[in-house]
């Protein structure tokens, strides 16, 4: 029993002293390479970060907003939603310091989400095209300021419309990415672009493009639609507005008011645009307008509201060329990358 005892206590003095060993040395953390890990939590445009470091006795934080912190565990709010990287540098009691960094999407704005991340590696904006599948919300429409629909029978765009009903499957392949910066590249995979028809024949006629194909006869009983050659500027920009009134030139009988030079008009209330001033460029429907309004737009998808000019009664002027929008097309587009 004397010698089962004295085994016992020999085994439990051992325990402790390893035990109190490996708790000092967790506390010192002398034996520990310096290291850092950044765990963070995101609510609206408030960030909290939280540094997971060893053998470090001191912090520098870079928010990525030209804000900075020495606390180990900030607590910053962004002043505008975005995308971020934030940094953290971190370093020991002799001066070895090490980073880690994280990339922060923070309350993201329309324009984040229509140029992408820019603060990724790699970045090369942000891809969209049309989506074939189409929505509920898909749409032709009279270009008045309800929206109403072109035709009473076709209520939305069926999946493949363009390729199955216009004869048109082209109208899909064409790409349009978006830079943080404010460029913009248009991309026809095949050289050419889909729009209305009015436009193309007037691109043909002024020697400017080439009509390749036409469609919608089967459906409307002549061509409405036209792929016509292409050729995109490499300094394309584009403008980006959340919140305009924003008229577009329109038959009298759609119309909320008149221009100065007696130009009906109708106008939208407080919607998102984009535009492409002095480029020539556009993104969906080649035609007259290039302005365009975001009725909505996600991480992965928007939905855009293109206006077209289908009669050609409604170009009332030459020189300057003034043509009134009869109808539009809203489109639902899907991110690409």
């Amino acid at each position: 029993m004397k010698t089962r005892f004295l085994y016992l206590t020999s085994l439990f003095l051992c325990m402790t002293a390893f035990f109190s060993s490996s708790c000092s040395s967790e506390e010192t953390g002398d034996d520990l390479p310096l290291s850092a890990l950044i765990f963070h939590s995101i609510d609206g445009k408030q960030a909290a970060f939280t540094a997971l470091t060893h053998s470090a006795v001191s912090w520098e934080w870079n928010f990525g907003d030209g804000n900075t912190s020495n606390e180990k565990d900030p607590v910053h709010v962004y002043g505008e939603g975005g995308y971020y990287m934030a940094k953290l540098t971190a370093k020991d009691k002799i001066g070895n310091s090490v980073t880690a960094q994280v990339s922060l999407a923070v309350a993201l704005t329309p324009y984040a989400l229509l140029t992408g991340d820019h603060t990724a590696e790699g970045y090369n904006g942000k891809t969209w095209r049309l989506t074939q599948s189409h929505t509920v919300n898909d749409k032709l429409v009279n270009s008045d300021i309800a929206f109403s629909l072109l035709d009473e029978d076709i209520p939305s765009l069926p999946a493949g419309a363009f390729s199955v009903f216009v004869g048109l499957p082209e109208a899909y392949n064409d790409e349009y990415t978006f830079y943080h910066d404010g460029g913009y590249r248009h991309t026809p995979t095949d050289g050419s672009s889909f729009g209305g028809i009015v436009y193309a024949m007037i691109l043909q006629q002024s020697g400017l493009a080439q009509i390749t194909k036409t469609g919608g006869e089967a459906v409307f009983g002549q061509d409405v639609f036209a792929m016509t050659t292409c050729t995109p500027r490499e300094d394309a920009t584009f403008v980006f507005n959340e919140s305009e009134d924003f008229s577009v030139p329109t038959v009298p009988g759609f119309a909320t008011g008149v221009r100065p030079d007696g130009v009906p008009v109708v106008t939208y209330p407080g919607v998102m645009t984009i535009d492409f001033p002095g480029t020539g460029d556009f993104i969906g429907i080649r035609d007259f307008h290039r302005k365009v309004i975001v009725q909505e737009i996600k991480n992965s998808t928007m939905r855009l509201v293109m206006f077209m000019t289908l009669d050609p009664k409604a170009i009332i002027s030459q020189d300057p060329l003034i043509a009134l929008s009869t109808s539009a097309a809203i489109l639902t587009f899907e991110a690409v990358n």
